[in-house]
């Protein structure tokens, strides 16, 4: 059966994580409080966040920025909003 964590990003019990995606306290913190749902869409909005804001990701500003980001995506309920000319990727 798969574990079910109470998800601080959408607020409902939900299929939790495998593994802490991520490493240190952050990580863990997001392993215990998020559900793949909500990991799924941290992942779109970085991509986002990557390339709107062109974003190096082995650069450490890049990658503390990213950090922040994703710590008040998943766990405070906020993030940086897109550009105000951000179109969506058609699918």
């Amino acid at each position: 059966m798969a574990r079910t964590v109470h998800c601080a990003r959408l607020g409902e019990e939900l299929e939790g994580l495998e593994k802490p995606p991520y490493p240190g306290e952050l990580g863990k913190r997001i392993y215990e409080n998020v559900s793949k749902q909500a990991w799924q869409e941290w992942l779109g909005h970085q991509t986002m966040l990557i390339n709107e804001y062109r974003l190096t990701p082995v650069d450490p500003k890049a990658r503390k920025f990213l950090e922040g980001e994703m710590e008040k995506f998943l766990l405070e309920g906020g993030a940086a909003v897109p550009p105000p000319d951000y179109r969506p990727p058609e699918e």
